[in-house]
């Protein structure tokens, strides 16, 4: 039996390479019902980067899109959390970045009533070393609070900021603001903007 004949050949042109897009990242569950209540209270405040402060594990958490994208060890105050004036407490509920101040300054600047001093922090990073007194360093992003639980938050002069106790850093040890690392906090600065917000919780949720 003869064989059939070939198929005639079309010189077609190799097939077409799709590059396919990578899938976006789905957003992280721990988180879920944080980033909801922020869209359902706070209907005109972007959720598109959120800050959430976890004050039991003394961690602060960037969020993107829903998204973790950073984390760092904290300090937040000795005596607690409250939003009494002069109590010297970490204020819970949600606040907005009112203000950033700082952009430029060198590492370990110390600022005094939110004005750059020129002088530097010495850096303390022995675990319990206490600093001559509670210095304000490298960069700040001072905090408004939307809630009327801690309305007071920004006549209080609540902060995330650098600190020159940094051997502090995971345990209680502020008077009421946020403290960071000062390389961590100038990676934060340049990360978030103003009118960003910042769930500040005993102990986040999924």
């Amino acid at each position: 039996m003869a064989e059939p004949d070939a198929a005639p050949s079309l010189n077609l042109p190799p097939p077409i390479q799709v590059q396919q897009a990578p899938l976006a990242a789905a957003a992280d569950g721990r988180f879920t019902s944080i980033i909801a209540k922020l869209a359902q209270d706070f209907p005109s405040h972007s959720t598109a980067k959120v800050l959430v402060i976890d004050a039991t594990a003394q961690k602060l958490f960037l969020l993107e899109n829903g998204v973790e994208t950073g984390a760092w060890d904290i300090s937040t105050a000795t005596k607690g959390l409250g939003s009494a004036k002069g109590s010297d407490q970490t204020p819970l509920g949600v606040h907005r970045i009112a203000q950033k101040i700082g952009d430029g300054a060198p590492l370990g600047t110390i600022f005094k009533a939110r004005q750059n001093t020129g002088e530097k922090v010495q850096i303390l990073t022995t675990p319990g070393a206490d600093s001559p007194d509670d210095y304000v360093t490298s960069r700040i992003m001072w905090l408004d609070g939307l809630e009327p639980s801690n309305q007071t938050s920004k006549e209080r002069f609540i902060y995330i900021h650098g600190t020159g106790e940094e051997g502090k850093i995971g345990t209680p040890a502020s008077h009421g603001c946020i403290r960071m690392r000062n390389k961590e906090v100038i990676d934060l600065f340049e990360r978030v903007d103003e009118n960003t917000l910042v769930v500040i919780t005993q102990k986040h949720e999924g």
